[in-house]
């Protein structure tokens, strides 16, 4: 199955461009034989502590499905990627995995990612995709999502290809003086380069990662007055079921697709996953942040709906 990962350079918070931007990107994946396009983790308005965010949700049955399923049906292939979606009075992270003839499949994002918070609410399924056919059973993985064991369980021996995005974002630069910045800057951009092939090993199945690169500028949760300039890290990637990577698109490369075939179909998986909470070893100052801005986001998601 010849397959596309995605990678944006998104516009922070502009739906109406994202939407052309991620269109344009799977009508060229689709016209290099693709059968499956895959686009990253909120396509249509990247993420970060900025107002504007407030304003990108949108129904399941709105804009962004609505670009997704004319894409699947005019090149007869599969198109997936997340969004923030409004539903039951409630904002969630929706993936969405649209088939050749418009059928469709969702997973919700089991937990937002620190600032993520701000925007939006954790969900309950699996994240396990039954198809009918081929490609079979599809598992998803969002983002940080890819570093849990708990997603390692609920997916491993279960799925034949799966499918995720990112919206992984850097640390921030000299504006925000923060001891051991540096240090925790490299460790976050090798989790991300590492990533998606330990998580095909831990499950057993191959895997196609899109993502976010380029610059963009927001807030910082509680510091007031200090601007939050930063960029996406990248990597969209493809891997077979060992872990070996078949395609891949770094930071620095860009907006464009990472093209390769993979071979549906589980595997044992070759790497046991650890006993903790996540897959890697994440700095202490990653660890920080995590649990203040989730305590943060939760509030300010209750204050602002």
């Amino acid at each position: 199955m010849k397959v596309a990962a995605v990678q944006m350079k998104a516009r922070l918070a502009d739906v109406d461009y994202n939407l052309e931007r991620a269109g344009a990107l799977a009508d060229r994946a689709f016209a290099q034989g693709c059968e499956m396009v895959v686009l990253p983790e909120f396509f249509t308005s990247a993420v970060a502590f900025h107002p504007d965010m407030g304003s990108v949700a949108m129904p399941l049955e709105g804009p962004a499905l609505e670009m997704m399923e004319s894409a699947a049906r005019r090149h007869g292939g599969w198109v997936a990627g997340s969004f923030i979606c409004s539903r039951d009075g409630d904002d969630y992270n929706t993936w969405v995995l649209v088939g050749p003839t418009g059928e469709r499949w969702t997973h919700d994002k089991d937990q937002p990612t620190m600032w993520e918070n701000c925007w939006y609410v954790a969900g309950s399924d699996e994240g396990v995709l039954e198809t009918g056919g081929a490609p079979g059973s599809v598992g998803v993985a969002m983002c940080w999502e890819m570093v849990r064991t708990r997603t390692v369980r609920r997916l491993r021996g279960r799925v034949d290809l799966l499918i995720g995005g990112s919206c992984w974002w850097d640390v921030p630069d000299r504006a925000i003086p923060i001891p051991g910045k540096r240090r925790a800057a490299e460790r976050n951009m090798q989790i991300m380069i590492d990533t998606p092939a330990r998580l095909a090993r831990l499950v057993g199945a191959p895997l196609i990662h899109a993502a976010h690169a380029g610059e963009f500028k927001a807030g910082m949760p509680l510091m007031p007055g200090f601007p939050y300039r930063s960029g996406f890290l990248g990597e969209a990637q493809v891997v077979d079921a060992g872990g070996r990577v078949l395609a891949r698109l770094r930071r620095e490369d860009g907006e464009g697709i990472a093209v390769a075939e993979v071979e549906p179909g589980r595997t044992s998986a070759s790497e046991e996953p650890p006993a903790g909470f996540w897959t890697p070893a994440l700095p202490g100052l990653i660890r920080l942040v995590w649990h203040y801005q989730n305590i943060h986001g939760g509030w300010y998601y209750r204050r602002h709906r």
